[in-house]
């Protein structure tokens, strides 16, 4: 049967799937509109399936912050083509905002929450259907504090990072922070928050560089952690040299502009490998 214009355009408004395969549903479905829905969501089932091996090295990562709350996730692909398309931006940042709306914990509460005429998940594996592409949601993240703070690397939504602070601090200062763990990445605020086995494996390293340096046995245990000392300086951002003022570490900084600043949490994000 013939399909109008309108009704085409009414189902791509409904679905944000392409021209073509909103008439080809439609035509299908013999211009019932939940029957074309459904067709439009089995072809995006059967593009995932078929992809499902395929790997997402591209995407959409997008970080948002209402004040006391900041999240951030990442939606993948396969390829840069889509990644920049609007649709895929906008359905990017509409997962972020139920997200960030309903101050989500983990991903699989982002999936879950209602979206269209189904669920996130859904809507994800509808958007299969309309690139061809493996879709997959990754990357969700969310700090919380008396005040948060966000980082869009250049804009390229490739790269975000998120912080929260212990006291609502001045905008200049929390972006410079969130600069600070975009460019140096960080893997902990300070040392008692890097992980027991990254920690255990750095000082095994240190200790066997100075074996075969031939440093005396009685002397490695004092030599290995001097070697985290260093070690502490490049991984804890309290330690880290100031990307803006080399002269001043993170923790400098913060001083300078609160005695009682602090950072509570950061969470960052990228695409690229590093």
């Amino acid at each position: 049967m013939a399909v109008s214009m309108a009704d085409i355009q009414h189902l791509r408004k409904m679905t944000g799937a392409g021209m073509m395969d909103c008439k080809n549903a439609l035509t299908e479905a013999e211009g019932d509109f939940d029957k074309a829905m459904e067709i439009i969501r089995k072809k995006g089932q059967a593009v995932a399936a078929k992809r499902s091996d395929r790997e997402t090295s591209e995407g959409c990562v997008l970080a948002k912050s209402t004040g006391d709350y900041a999240a951030m996730i990442a939606l993948k692909c396969e390829t840069d083509f889509v990644a920049k398309n609007a649709d895929f931006v906008a359905l990017t940042q509409a997962i972020l905002d139920a997200a960030i709306a309903n101050k989500c914990q983990t991903i699989d509460e982002v999936k879950a929450l209602p979206m269209g005429n189904g669920t996130i998940a859904d809507a994800i594996v509808e958007r299969s259907g309309i690139t061809g592409e493996k879709t997959e949601l990754d990357g969700y993240n969310f700090v919380s504090g008396a005040c948060t703070a966000i980082y869009n690397h250049q804009n390229k939504n490739q790269l975000c990072t998120l912080v929260a602070f212990n006291k609502v601090c001045d905008e200049k200062v929390a972006h410079e922070i969130c600069m600070q763990i975009a460019a140096m990445n960080p893997i902990a605020i300070d040392e008692a928050g890097v992980p027991a086995d990254i920690l255990a494996r750095e000082k095994e390293i240190a200790a066997d560089k100075a074996r075969e340096e031939g440093k005396p046995e009685n002397m490695i245990e004092k030599i290995a952690m001097g070697r985290l000392s260093k070690f502490f300086k490049e991984v804890c951002l309290l330690k880290q040299e100031s990307i803006m003022d080399p002269k001043k570490t993170v923790a400098d900084v913060l001083k300078a502009a609160d005695p009682e600043l602090a950072v509570a949490d950061f969470k960052r994000f990228t695409l690229r490998a590093e």
